[in-house]
């Protein structure tokens, strides 16, 4: 009988705006597993969530919208102007997504099928979650992209520097990684970055483009 070999477990992450989820993106489209942070965040907040509850209580009912979700902009407000706040909701949110991530991974490895799962982290260094990575790939970008990307998307200057500060300088997480992709370019220049990471990934680790 052959020995299943252990599921290879590769952590994605980078600064905000550089371009991760666009880097899981493509890697999904070629039946990959991806699991997104952020998306399992959007469940945390939902409402009669223990964790809905607690932001609630923590930062008062103006964060929720008529319906009970919770306002995500409005909240942003609150805890990207002030860190006690921002590291409240930290302690709140991280524990709850950091249960769903590590349930999805169990899942997956039971079902056997999985042998490679991108897990896509936007903190991933500052929650201390790349000690239970196989691998890191980090993508990153100069400050000036960021805040053209970020104002893109309607934040001011003010905001956009917020949120790049709120997390660990790019350099300081590409000088951890296995692997880097810089993203200052075109989309094709990333989507070439992404595919040769894959392929190495693949050659190094067996790891099919199949998924559960």
């Amino acid at each position: 009988m052959t020995e299943r070999m252990p599921m290879f477990r590769l952590g994605l992450t980078g600064g905000i705006a550089a371009g991760k989820s666009t880097v899981g993106a493509r890697w999904r489209a070629a039946d990959v597993a991806v699991v997104e942070a952020d998306d399992l965040a959007h469940r945390a907040l939902e409402p009669e969530t223990q964790t809905h509850q607690e932001i609630v209580k923590t930062f008062g009912p103006g964060v929720r919208n008529a319906d009970g979700t919770i306002n995500r902009s409005r909240l942003g407000e609150i805890v990207f102007s002030d860190e006690r706040k921002r590291l409240a909701l930290n302690q709140i949110v991280h524990p709850a997504v950091r249960r769903m991530w590590q349930e999805t991974l169990d899942r997956l490895e039971a079902g056997g099928r999985t042998r490679t799962v991108v897990l896509c982290i936007p903190l991933l260094y500052e929650v201390g979650a790349e000690t239970e990575m196989d691998g890191v790939v980090v993508v990153g970008c100069s400050e000036q992209t960021q805040m053209a990307r970020l104002a893109a998307k309607g934040l001011d200057a003010a905001q956009a520097g917020a949120r790049i500060k709120s997390q660990d300088p790019i350099q300081k997480k590409m000088d951890k990684a296995d692997f880097v992709i810089w993203n200052d370019g075109s989309l094709r220049v990333l989507a070439e970055q992404a595919d040769i990471i894959w392929d190495t990934i693949k050659e190094n680790h067996h790891a099919p483009n199949q998924r559960q």
